[in-house]
């Protein structure tokens, strides 16, 4: 004779498995940090030299171009790209500020130490 299963059991057991639980994903923001307010994006490199003097130190990378200038604890990086048709003149995309060992500026400081 056979005996019937019992579900109980086995839900018993179920309930006990171990669960894995969805972690949120972690959010980093740079903590004092202020990101480019934009007043440089979009300048030609003749419009940057106009306002911050010749750049010391450029370079080409691939179809850009990095320009930097540093003065009184600023370092200030402009990058470069020609319009996506490849026709015109290039114009700054993305800026970064940072101090000589590498940290983080707020760009409008940077602005106003480069300035000086």
């Amino acid at each position: 004779m056979r005996r019937p299963v019992t579900l109980v059991p086995i839900l018993f057991l179920a309930a006990c498995a171990p669960r894995v639980a969805q972690q949120p994903a972690p959010t980093t923001t740079p903590v004092g940090v202020d990101r480019p307010s934009g007043v440089l994006i979009g300048l030609t490199a003749s419009e940057l030299g106009a306002r911050f003097g010749a750049p010391r130190f450029q370079v080409r990378e691939g179809a850009g171009t990095k320009l930097q200038w540093s003065e009184n604890g600023c370092v200030l990086d402009a990058y470069l790209y020609p319009p996506p048709n490849g026709q015109g003149v290039p114009r700054v995309a993305h800026v970064d500020a940072r101090n000589p060992s590498g940290a983080d500026l707020n760009i409008d400081n940077c602005l106003s130490l480069l300035a000086r």
